[in-house]
């Protein structure tokens, strides 16, 4: 779909004999760093159990057919429709989660490094109204996703930025998806991204995660 980025490479994983295709990717702050919007233990399961997971489900999966093992992850998603039909659900499912966590984790940051630049503002601003009105569009469209899923802005093949929003581990980046673009910033709304710390409180925990946004990496996704 798009070109091949840092970051997919980083997910993708060596190709060398005897390793698996694809590894978890390093944290790249500690699990206390977010503290006190998204919990350490939390973040410690989030990673280390569900992430952990879908990691290791991809892998078994496209183990089996080796004209898949030089395959990145995107590529993958990107030609989901085209995938064997035993394993396309856990491509989807496990390798939606995968990409979209290893996505998640790049656009978190600790909170005092969490400051959106005077040019993001306002290219937001252009696209929403204001700042303001895309933070409340984002947490609505949070609040309004029914069961797991996924809160996305989205960098459309027009240039437009977009929030949508997609069930369990769906993803724009998917050959099936209704909306394709470049991801730009994600949120987690799975229960296990926030109930130990926020319970039901989906919106609670919608709000306090701007405190713990990388708007530098939401900036360079909106720019590529």
């Amino acid at each position: 779909m798009k070109r091949l980025t840092i970051i997919t490479i980083l997910w993708s994983a060596a190709l060398f004999s005897g390793m698996a295709q694809f590894t978890l990717p390093r944290l790249p702050y500690g699990y206390g760093a977010l503290e006190p919007y998204i919990d350490s233990s939390t973040m410690y399961i989030h990673y280390n159990h569900h992430h952990a997971a879908y990691v290791a489900n991809l892998n078994k999966a496209v183990d089996k057919y080796p004209e898949l093992k030089k395959k990145s992850l995107e590529e993958l998603l990107a030609n989901l429709s085209e995938m064997p039909l035993d394993i396309r659900a856990t491509v989807r499912n496990s390798g939606g989660g995968h990409y979209n966590h290893a996505f998640f984790w790049s656009v978190l940051c600790s909170p005092a490094e969490s400051k959106m630049s005077d040019k993001l503002a306002v290219i937001l601003s252009k696209n929403f109204g204001s700042v303001d009105n895309f933070k409340a569009e984002f947490e609505k469209a949070a609040t309004d996703r029914f069961g797991s899923g996924w809160v996305w802005l989205v960098k459309e093949p027009n240039g437009r930025l977009r929030i949508i929003s997609t069930p369990n581990q769906d993803n724009p980046v998917m050959s099936i998806a209704e909306v394709k673009g470049i991801p730009a910033l994600a949120l987690d709304v799975w229960e296990h991204a926030y109930y130990l710390k926020y319970q039901s409180k989906r919106a609670a925990y919608a709000k306090a995660f701007w405190n713990v946004v990388n708007w530098k990496e939401v900036e360079k996704n909106i720019s590529e």
